[in-house]
C-alpha cells in the first residue's frame, strides 16, 4: 500500500510478528486518522479491531501497540513521547500509558508513525530500525538479565551509535520474568508501566526496541502556524520545574493528599529537617542534576541526578518524579531522601512500575508489623516500615519471582487475595486489578473516581483534586460529572505524541497545533470527540473481555474512610452508586450494565461496536 502522505505523519506504522519475523506496513486514509489521530486513538483502534476479547493478555494474538501522533518530532516542545497500548497484565483489560524521551520523534525521523508488535517468538529478540527506516529482528539473549540502564548502553555500543544518535527502549528482568506490572523503559528512565506494559513485551520475547535518529524532517502543512502554535504552548508552562518537590510541598499543604503507611495513617510523624531533604531545592542542590532533556523540551525538570553520599553514593538515577518519592517515601514511611531516589532508581532499573511497587510493600510492612506475614513467609527478610535495604531485597525476589517474590510478582490485588484473610482487607487496589497513582485519594475523589472508573488501567480524565474545603453535600455528584464532561480531553492529548508537561491538556492550543501540522480546520468540539471516540472504543473492549460494572469500584482499604488527618470520618463509598449512575448517564452508557448506548456508539461513528455489545 501506498503511504499517507498527510502533514504530521510518517505515513505508515510498522507491524513486528514475532511469530514468524515478518516485517510489514500498515496504512490509514486520512478519513481514519482524522477520527483517531495518533497515539492512544489510533491504539484505541488496532486493539479494538484485532484483539479477541476472550485471549489473555500473555496471548501471541495480543497486541503491543506503539504510536505517536501528528505532533510527534516537530518544533513543539516535548514531542518525542509515545503512547502504548495493549491488553495489560494487571486488568486483563485495555491499557494506555505514555512515555516521554525520544523514540516518538526518532520513529517519525525513520518514516513510521509506529509500531504494532504481535505474536510471540522462540528465542529473545531485539528491534533494530536504522537511520534509513530499515527494520530487522535481531538476537537479544546476550541482553538477559540486563536492567534497563545496561541494555540501552549495550545495544548502543553493538550498533555503533552515540548517546543521542539513537532512542531505547527495554524491558528489565521482571519484563523477562512476566512480573505483572512490569514496565517498558524508554531511554532509561520513561517509564510507560502502568498494567503490566512489560509483561506484554516479554510474553513476545522482546527484550529491547532501538530506533536510530532518522534522516526524514517531519513534513507539516504549515511550518509557521505550528511554530507560533509551539511558542504560545511553551509561554503556558515555561515556569514549570518539575514535581521532584511534591512530597515536601503536600506534606507542607496539610490536606491530607500524602500517601501514609499504606492508607493506615493521614499524618507523617516526620521531622523538619528529614522533610526539607525531600524539598526541590535541597534535591537540586544536593544530587548534581545533569540536563537529560527530552526532544525539543525548554523545561528544566529532567535530569540525571547522582546520589553524593551515604551508603548508595555514585549511584546515578533518573530525577525522580513526586510519585516516585511518594512510593519510597511516606508509602512505605521511608524518611531518608536518599534511600528513596535509591529506590526510585532500582525500580526503573529493574522494570518495575513505581506506584504498584509502592503499594505492594506497604501492604506488605502493614502485614509484617500486624502478624500477618512473617519472616517465614517473607524468606527470612525483616521488613519493618522505612527499612529501604530491605524493600532493596524484596524488589529483587519480585523482578526475579524468587521464593515469595513470586507470589508479590501477581501484583498487589492478587498477592493479597492470596493471603487472605485480614491481608487481603488492607490492600489498595481497584476491583479491575490496579493500583492507583501515588496520593491518598481519600481526598482527592476525583482521582479516585477516575482511577476506579478508567479504561486504561490508570489515569483517564484530568481532574481537579477533592480537598477537605470541597467536600460538601453536593460534592460526590459534582465529582461525576466534572469526570464526565471533561472526559475525552485528555485521552486527545495523549493521541498527539507530546508530553503533558509542555500542554498540561490544552486543547485549543493543542488543536491548532494539530491544525498548522497537517492542514485540517479541526474544531475543539472535534478534538474532544476524537479522544471520546477512543475511550469508548476502550469501554467497549473491557466490557468484550468481561470488565464489567461492578469492578469500577475501589477495595475496601482504598476506599476506606480516613480515620484521622483533615477529613478524618469523611469517606466516599457511601455516595459510589450514585456517582456511577450520574457519570455513566451523563456519557451516554447504559445505567444498569456501564455499556455505551448505541445512540452513543453512532454519534461517535463506532456503529459497528454496537453490534458487539447490544
Amino acid at each position: 500500500m501506498n503511504e499517507t502522505s498527510t502533514g504530521g505523519y510518517a505515513g505508515k506504522l510498522l507491524r513486528v510478528d514475532m511469530t514468524s519475523g515478518r516485517l510489514s506496513h500498515i496504512v490509514f486514509d486520512e478519513e481514519t486518522l482524522r477520527k483517531f489521530v495518533g497515539g492512544t486513538g489510533i491504539g484505541a483502534k488496532i486493539l479494538y479491531d484485532e484483539v479477541p476479547p476472550n485471549i489473555d493478555w500473555s496471548s501471541p494474538d495480543n497486541r503491543l501497540i506503539i504510536a505517536t501522533g501528528p505532533l510527534g518530532g516537530t518544533s513543539v516542545g516535548g514531542t518525542g513521547t509515545i503512547s502504548l497500548v495493549t491488553k495489560g497484565a494487571l486488568t486483563n483489560g485495555g491499557t494506555a500509558v505514555q512515555a516521554n524521551g525520544y523514540l516518538g520523534a526518532f520513529l517519525k525521523f525513520c518514516g513510521y508513525d509506529g509500531l504494532v508488535v504481535q505474536g510471540a517468538a522462540k528465542r529473545w529478540m531485539y528491534l533494530h530500525i536504522d537511520d534509513d527506516g530499515k527494520a530487522e529482528l535481531r538476537a537479544a539473549s546476550h541482553l538477559l538479565g540486563r536492567d534497563t540502564y545496561e541494555t540501552p548502553d549495550l545495544i548502543k555500543v553493538e550498533l555503533d551509535k552515540r548517546d543521542l544518535g539513537m532512542s531505547v527502549a527495554s524491558i528489565g528482568p521482571a519484563g523477562e520474568n512476566l512480573v505483572k506490572f512490569a514496565g517498558f523503559l524508554v531511554d532509561k528512565g520513561h517509564a510507560a508501566a502502568h498494567n503490566g506494559s512489560g509483561a506484554v513485551m516479554g510474553s513476545k520475547k522482546l527484550k529491547a526496541i532501538a530506533v536510530a535518529r532518522g534522516k526524514r524532517p517531519v513534513q507539516v502543512a504549515n511550518r509557521d502556524k505550528l511554530s507560533a502554535a509551539a511558542i504560545k504552548l511553551y509561554e503556558t508552562v515555561k515556569g514549570f520545574t518539575g514535581t521532584v518537590g511534591g512530597v515536601y510541598t503536600s506534606q507542607l499543604a496539610g490536606k491530607g493528599t500524602l500517601p501514609i503507611k499504606n492508607y493506615t495513617t493521614n499524618l507523617w510523624d516526620i521531622s523538619q529537617d528529614q522533610l526539607n531533604g525531600y524539598s526541590e531545592e535541597y534535591i537540586r542542590k544536593t544530587f548534581s542534576p545533569t540536563p537529560h532533556p527530552c526532544w525539543a523540551c525548554r523545561l528544566t525538570h529532567s535530569t540525571m541526578m547522582k546520589i553524593t553520599a551515604g551508603p548508595y553514593k555514585d549511584m546515578v538515577v533518573e530525577e525522580p518524579e513526586y510519585e516516585q518519592l511518594a512510593a519510597w517515601g511516606p508509602v512505605i514511611d521511608q524518611k531518608d531522601v536518599s534511600s528513596a531516589m535509591m529506590l526510585s532508581g532500582l525500580t526503573d532499573r529493574l522494570g518495575l512500575e513505581n506506584n504498584e511497587s509502592g503499594w505492594l510493600v506497604g501492604w506488605v510492612m502493614e502485614c509484617y508489623e500486624r502478624g500477618l506475614l512473617d519472616k517465614n513467609r517473607l524468606d527470612g527478610l525483616d521488613v519493618r516500615w522505612g527499612d529501604a535495604e530491605a524493600v532493596k531485597q524484596l524488589l529483587h525476589m519480585v523482578a526475579h519471582r524468587v521464593g515469595f517474590g513470586d507470589t508479590l510478582a501477581e501484583g498487589v490485588m492478587r498477592a493479597s487475595q492470596k493471603v487472605g484473610g485480614e491481608a487481603a482487607r488492607a490492600a489498595i487496589y481497584t476491583m479491575k486489578g490496579n493500583t492507583p497513582r501515588g496520593h491518598d485519594h481519600r481526598s482527592r475523589w476525583t482521582e479516585m473516581f477516575d482511577t476506579c472508573t478508567s479504561n486504561t488501567g490508570t489515569l483517564e480524565t484530568a481532574g481537579i483534586p477533592a480537598t477537605p474545603e470541597l467536600v460538601g453535600a453536593g460534592y460526590p455528584i459534582e465529582v461525576s460529572t466534572y469526570e464526565a464532561t471533561a472526559k475525552g480531553l485528555m485521552v486527545f492529548e495523549d493521541s498527539l505524541g507530546i508530553c503533558r508537561f509542555n500542554s498540561r491538556t490544552n486543547v485549543p492550543l493543542l488543536t491548532e497545533a494539530v491544525n498548522a501540522s497537517t492542514g485540517w480546520d479541526m474544531t475543539e468540539e472535534e478534538a474532544r470527540k476524537v479522544g471520546l471516540r477512543a475511550v469508548n472504543l476502550l469501554r467497549a473492549f473491557n466490557i468484550r473481555s468481561g470488565i464489567a460494572k461492578d469492578l469500577d469500584a475501589p477495595s475496601e482499604r482504598y476506599g476506606s474512610t480516613p480515620a484521622d488527618g483533615p477529613v478524618k470520618g469523611v469517606g466516599v463509598r457511601q455516595h459510589w452508586g450514585s456517582m456511577l449512575e450520574n457519570y455513566y448517564r451523563l456519557l451516554g452508557w447504559d445505567v444498569k450494565t456501564g455499556k455505551p448506548l448505541q445512540s452513543t456508539l453512532k454519534s461517535l461513528d463506532l456503529e459497528y461496536v454496537a453490534g458487539d455489545l447490544w
